[in-house]
C-alpha cells in the first residue's frame, strides 16, 4: 500500500477482511492459550499492517477504528496469561511501538517503519486531506489506555513469587521505569481532553 494515495475500494475491501481473518486466528490462539510470546508476535504483525493503511480520507477513520480495536484487545488479553518475567521484555517493546503508533495517528501521520515514528503527511504537489481523530474516540483511547494500565499493574504483581516485590524484580531486570512511563506519549498526546479541531486536517505543499 501507498501511504500517501488512498485506498481502492478493492483494497478496502482485502484490508478489511485480512485484519478481521487475523484477529480470529489471533482469538483462536488466545483461547487454547498459546504462550504470550505468541500472541504478541501476531499483534505486532496486525499493527504493522494497519499502520500501513493510507490516512487519507475518505478511508482515514479505517487506521484509527482497526487500531483502536487492537489496543482494546491487547490491554484485556494480556492479562489471560500467566505473567512470566521472561516475556516482560517484549511486552514493553510491543507497548512502546503501539505508544508511538497511537501518536503518529493521533498526529494524522504516515508511518515509517524503519524510524519506528510518524512523519507529517506531505505529498508533493499535491493537497492530503486526513480527518483528525474524533473527540469520541480519543475518549475511548484514554479510557483503553487508563483502565489497561491499572490492569497491568495487578497482573505484573503476579509475575513474582511467594509474594515478592514485583516493582524490585522489574528493576533489577531493567524494566521498571518502561513499565511506570506506559503510553506517557500517547497519554500525552491526549490531554485533557482538548477539543479536536472541527475541520479536517489539510496539508498543501509546494
Amino acid at each position: 500500500m501507498n501511504v500517501t494515495t488512498p485506498l481502492s475500494k478493492a483494497q478496502e475491501r482485502k484490508a478489511v477482511q485480512y485484519v478481521e481473518d487475523t484477529f480470529m486466528d489471533i482469538t483462536s490462539a488466545y483461547k487454547k492459550r498459546c504462550l504470550l510470546s505468541s500472541y504478541l508476535h501476531a499483534m505486532q504483525n496486525l499493527l504493522a499492517f494497519i499502520l500501513r493503511i493510507p490516512p487519507v480520507d475518505p478511508l482515514t477513520p479505517l487506521r484509527t477504528t482497526f487500531l483502536l480495536r487492537l489496543t482494546g484487545d491487547v490491554m484485556n488479553s494480556v492479562m489471560g496469561y500467566p505473567p512470566d518475567m521472561t516475556d516482560l521484555r517484549q511486552l514493553l517493546d510491543f507497548m512502546g511501538n503501539l505508544d508511538q503508533a497511537w501518536v503518529a495517528v493521533l498526529r494524522s501521520h504516515i508511518w515509517d517503519p524503519d524510524k519506528g515514528e510518524g512523519v507529517d503527511l506531505m505529498q508533493s504537489g499535491t493537497t492530503i486531506q486526513s480527518t483528525p481523530v474524533s473527540q469520541t474516540e480519543r475518549t475511548r483511547l484514554r479510557s483503553f489506555l487508563l483502565t489497561g494500565i491499572a490492569g497491568l499493574e495487578e497482573w505484573l504483581a503476579g509475575s513474582t513469587p511467594d509474594g515478592a516485590d514485583y516493582a524490585l524484580e522489574l528493576e533489577r531486570h531493567g524494566l521498571f521505569q518502561g513499565f511506570n512511563d506506559l503510553f506517557a506519549d500517547t497519554l500525552a498526546e491526549v490531554g485533557d481532553f482538548v477539543k479536536a479541531p472541527e475541520n479536517p486536517a489539510v496539508t498543501e505543499t509546494d
